[in-house]
């Protein structure tokens, strides 16, 4: 279990590393759009090769990945619509905007982005060939254009450099506790029931991709965010061959 709650943080740590560097160094929003990019590609891969084809090979034929793709993506939706609401709308934007919803709610809208990830860390573990390296990779690579471009973003909006850090070290614990969860709690849980598990993880975050990172990243990044995309998608897919 332990192992769960470590891989879980070594994979959220970007989230810290992410902040640090865009508080050392303020990033132009042309090269921050295309790093997300970049993220974006690595983990539309991990959706497609360690999630839904894993899911679909492990379901054998029980709807399970159907169900749990658009029940994820309907439960992400439904949670960042109410986030919204209570003001964590921007808390992806890098050009400021953050201050007119409350901390909690931005901590709230972070920690729905990347529960689903690290639950399927901890699920990887269950299969007893340790964790996955292309899933903990393309969690990794994600989170650091998130926390790049939301650090850029809170700074901008008058948050202190003791509050930045602050959130990301709660929500790299919060991921390492996700991570464990997905470890604990589906400890001997039937191959339908994993199966539904990570194709709800993929539908949410594809449902995230689509909603917040990928607009954002083309916004800054101009027509080449296509390209880098698909870097990053290649990238992560020759990491699944070599695993």
């Amino acid at each position: 279990m332990g192992e769960a709650f470590t891989w879980g943080f070594i994979a959220a740590s970007s989230l810290l590393l992410g902040g640090l560097l865009a508080l050392r160094r303020p990033i132009g929003l042309r090269p921050l759009g295309l790093i997300m990019a970049f993220g974006a590609g690595v983990l539309i891969s991990a959706v497609s090769y360690e999630l839904v084809e894993d899911a679909f090979d492990t379901a054998g034929g029980s709807g399970a990945v159907g169900l749990g793709l658009f029940a994820g993506a309907f439960t992400f939706y439904v949670g960042d619509l109410a986030i919204d609401r209570f003001g964590g709308e921007g808390r992806k934007s890098a050009t400021g905007g953050q201050d007119a919803g409350p901390a909690l709610a931005i901590l709230l809208g972070t920690v729905l982005d990347g529960i689903p990830e690290s639950i399927v860390l901890g699920l990887s573990l269950l299969e007893g060939a340790g964790v996955s390296i292309s899933m903990l990779t393309a969690v990794f690579l994600s989170n650091l254009p998130e926390a790049l471009s939301s650090t850029a973003g809170l700074s901008k909006s008058g948050w202190g450099r003791q509050r930045i850090l602050g959130l990301w070290g709660l929500v790299s614990v919060v991921s390492a506790l996700s991570s464990l969860a997905g470890y604990a709690f589906f400890d001997g849980a039937s191959e339908a029931t994993i199966a539904f598990v990570q194709s709800f993880a993929g539908g949410a975050l594809l449902t995230m991709l689509a909603d917040t990172m990928i607009p954002e990243a083309f916004k800054f990044g101009g027509k080449q965010v296509g390209l880098v995309t698909t870097l990053g998608f290649a990238l992560a897919f020759f990491i699944t061959t070599i695993e």
